[in-house]
């Protein structure tokens, strides 16, 4: 099987702020919005190629959503940039009221979300921001899975009417897409033909799912492989054609698993197409710092722990046959 990972890895954040700050040229409505993290998110590009369309909102989430309202409210489109954890929790009030409920075109960044934050602290991880931004209506969820998905998105997002969250990660991650690449709202994009199971996965799990596709194509297991750009709208008809096809399928994400990706796939499932599924992704634990493959192992979501569900799983399809 050849690998359809990238040796090559590109920061999603770097690409974040390179990005905007050329929207931020191009359109005269893009005004990108800080929480005193602008080093870290990469918004600063903004800051130093365009300051006049940048605006210091310092270590007060909750008010910089509320100017984020209101530039939003006389047709301005912010994009309103920091950590994931404080976005999703610390301004969730004034995301719901003022942004949600409205309908405003304002654009959330959920930078270092998952839990590889570096060594920021456990504060600054985030394994809950999809559960409380899906479950708010008028909302849009997105997670790439890398830089080219990022700057996609983006474009689709700028042209998007209405609000907006993309949760991104720290890290550099392998190039999966090519540059031609056409990021399809609300739609899957299937990476992997498989015959044993299908692998759903979002964000940047779906890297590591696709190591452990190679890991089981080893072993002799055909697993297919499904990216979820898009978390809300789901693509339904993606996921029932997935089970369809295979009978058994294994989400992956690196988030809690109440609320995100595999609660939404289940939902699904369980309505439409019911058959064996497992999950991959932090169970009901609180997290601890540390470096990147610790966390990986010690919270059960590298690739090999998705190799171990997905052999989980198939002894649940084939007990069932």
């Amino acid at each position: 099987m050849k690998s359809l990972l990238s040796k090559d890895q590109v920061s999603m954040r770097d690409v974040f702020g390179e990005t905007l700050l050329k929207l931020s040229l191009e359109s005269d409505k893009v005004y990108a919005i800080d929480g005193d993290l602008a080093n870290s998110t990469k918004i600063d590009a903004v800051a130093k190629g365009n300051p006049s369309r940048f605006l210091q909102m310092g270590i007060a989430e909750q008010n910089m959503m509320s100017v984020a309202a209101g530039l939003a409210a006389t047709g301005l489109q912010p994009w309103a940039a920091t950590f994931a954890a404080f976005l999703s929790k610390r301004a969730i009030d004034q995301i719901q009221v003022q942004i949600a409920q409205p309908k405003l075109d304002v654009k959330m960044i959920g930078a270092y979300s998952g839990l590889l934050t570096g060594v920021t602290g456990k504060t600054h991880q985030s394994l809950e921001d999809i559960a409380i931004f899906r479950s708010l209506a008028n909302m849009v969820v997105l997670a790439p899975a890398d830089s080219i998905e990022v700057e996609k998105m983006m474009e689709f997002a700028h042209k998007y009417e209405g609000p907006l969250y993309m949760r991104l990660a720290r890290d550099p991650y392998p190039i999966i897409f090519n540059e031609d690449y056409h990021f399809e709202f609300g739609k899957a994009v299937h990476l992997k033909e498989g015959t044993d199971i299908t692998i759903i996965s979002t964000g940047t799990q779906t890297s590591r799912s696709l190591a452990a596709a190679e890991q089981l194509e080893a072993d002799g297991i055909s697993a297919a492989v499904i990216h979820l750009p898009t978390i809300k709208p789901l693509d339904k008809e993606a996921i029932v054609k997935a089970a369809e096809n295979t009978g058994v399928i294994v989400t992956a994400e690196e988030h809690s698993i109440y609320g995100g990706l595999g609660s939404a796939v289940a939902e699904v499932l369980v309505e439409e197409k019911p058959v064996p599924m497992l999950r991959v992704g932090v169970k009901d634990l609180n997290s601890e710092s540390a470096k990147n493959d610790d966390l990986l192992e010690k919270y059960e979501i590298s690739s090999g722990h998705i190799v171990k569900r997905v052999k989980e799983a198939l002894t649940k399809k084939n007990s069932l046959i």
